[in-house]
C-alpha cells in the first residue's frame, strides 16, 4: 500500500454556547474544524484532525511510501523541516498527517487504533471541561450539570482575571459533582495569562477557599524557572505542555523540576503524544491531554501507563463527523470500528453554510496586549 495525495476540507463544530478564556472569547460558539484525508492506492484513506495550514511544506516526506511505517514517516516528516524548523504551524501538519497515518495502520490491521496501540481496555478516565469562561455563572453551572449526568467527577474551570469570581464559580461547580463523589476534582486553567508573582498571589486566595488538584499553564509555556517558582509555593500541583511543539521543548521543564503532570495537546497527534508520555514515564511523571474534537489521542491514552485524566471539552461532535465513541461513566468509551473511528460525510459539510474561525479578533488563540501586565 501507498499513500497516494490528500485532500483537505473543513467542518464546523456548534459548541452551542460562547466559548473562550481569559485570552479571548467567540460569542458565536462556531469554530472550524480542519480535517485531514490522506489516499492511498486502495480504497482506504486515513483521517486526521486539527489545523495542517503547511501540509504542502511536509507531505513530500509520506508521499509514494507505505502508510503503516508511521513512526519513521513522523521523523521523515520533522527531517523535511530539519532547516526552518518545525514549530507552529508545522508542527500543526505533521501531527495532523501522523494521525491519519495511525487511522490508516490500524484500517490495515483491521482493528480500532487501541488496539493496535496495545491497549486492553477501552475506557479512558476523563473530567470535564467547558471552555466556558464566556458563561454567565447560570449558564455555566447548567453546562456542568450535563457532564454530571455523565458520572464525572473533575471539573476543570477556565479562570484567571477576577479571583473573587472564579472562587464563586470553582465553588458553584464543585457542589454540582457531590452528588457523584464527596470529593470532586477541582482544576483551573489561567492560559498563560500571569507572571509567577502574580500567580502566587492569585493561588494563595483561592486556595484559602477552593483545594485544586491542578493549576494548568499559570506562566508562559516556556518559562521553566517560572513554572518552578509557582510549584514550590503552590499546594496544588502544576500542570503544562500542551501549546509546546516538539519532544525537546519539555527538557527545560523536567530539568528545572517546574511540573507535576505534563500535558500536550491533541491536535499535535499520536506519536507526539506517545513519545510525551514516555519522557514523562521515565521521570515518574503522569500524562494528561487536552481535549479536542472527536477526542482522537483518547486511542493512545489508554494504551500508556501513566496516563491521569483526559480532557473532554463537549459532548457533541463536528458536523459531519460519526465518531464511534460514548462520553459515559466520567470518560470516553471506545468503539470497535476500525481506526479512529471517524466517518467523514463530505457531502453533509460541503452543503454548510456557516463559517467560523478560530482566529476572529478577541479570539482566545491571540494574546491580548495587556496579558500578564495588570497590577492584580
Amino acid at each position: 500500500m501507498k499513500i497516494t495525495g490528500y485532500r483537505s476540507i473543513t467542518t464546523t463544530h456548534h459548541w452551542g454556547r460562547p466559548i473562550g478564556d481569559v485570552n479571548g472569547t467567540i460569542p458565536s460558539g462556531i469554530t472550524e474544524v480542519p480535517v485531514l484525508i490522506l489516499t492511498t492506492d486502495t480504497d482506504l484513506i486515513g483521517v486526521g484532525l486539527g489545523g495542517h495550514t503547511d501540509i504542502e511544506r511536509v507531505f513530500p516526506a509520506i508521499d509514494g511510501e507505505d502508510p503503516r511505517a508511521v513512526s519513521s514517516l513522523y521523523d521523515r516528516m520533522l527531517s523535511i523541516v530539519f532547516k526552518s524548523g518545525h514549530a507552529g504551524n508545522v508542527f500543526g501538519a505533521i501531527g495532523v498527517a501522523d494521525m491519519a497515518l495511525w487511522d490508516l495502520k490500524a484500517k490495515i490491521s483491521n482493528e480500532p487504533l487501541w488496539r493496535t496501540l496495545g491497549a486492553k481496555e477501552p475506557f479512558v478516565h476523563g473530567y470535564a471541561s467547558g471552555l466556558d469562561f464566556p458563561l454567565s455563572l447560570e449558564d455555566l453551572v447548567k453546562l456542568h450539570e450535563k457532564f454530571a449526568e455523565r458520572n464525572f467527577c473533575g471539573f476543570k474551570l477556565k479562570g484567571g482575571l477576577d479571583v473573587e469570581k472564579d472562587i464563586e464559580r470553582l465553588k458553584a461547580l464543585k457542589d454540582v459533582y457531590l452528588k457523584n463523589t464527596p470529593n470532586p476534582a477541582v482544576m483551573l486553567d489561567v492560559n498563560e495569562s500571569m507572571r509567577p508573582s502574580q500567580v502566587l498571589t492569585y493561588l494563595k486566595r483561592i486556595e484559602k477557599e477552593v483545594p485544586l488538584i491542578w493549576i494548568e499553564e499559570p506562566v508562559r509555556r516556556w518559562d521553566a524557572e517560572g513554572h518552578a517558582r509557582v510549584r514550590k509555593s503552590a499546594n496544588c500541583a502544576v500542570a503544562s505542555g500542551e501549546n509546546l511543539t516538539g519532544l525537546e521543548q519539555f527538557i527545560p521543564l523536567i530539568k528545572e523540576k517546574s511540573v507535576d503532570i505534563l500535558q500536550t495537546g491533541m491536535c499535535w497527534g499520536i506519536t507526539h503524544f506517545l513519545r510525551v508520555a514516555t519522557l514523562a514515564h521515565a521521570h515518574s511523571l503522569p500524562i494528561s491531554p487536552v481535549g479536542y474534537n472527536a477526542n482522537p489521542v483518547a486511542h493512545a491514552a489508554v494504551a500508556i501507563p501513566n496516563h491521569l485524566s483526559c480532557e473532554i471539552q463537549d459532548l457533541n461532535f463536528p458536523l459531519g463527523l460519526k465518531v464511534d465513541q460514548e462520553i459515559v461513566d466520567g470518560g470516553i468509551r471506545l468503539g470497535d470500528s476500525l481506526g479512529l473511528g471517524i466517518e467523514v460525510d463530505e457531502k453533509a459539510i460541503a452543503n454548510e453554510k456557516k463559517s467560523a474561525s478560530w482566529n476572529i479578533k478577541g479570539s482566545p488563540h491571540i494574546r491580548p496586549s495587556r496579558a500578564g501586565l495588570r497590577l492584580n
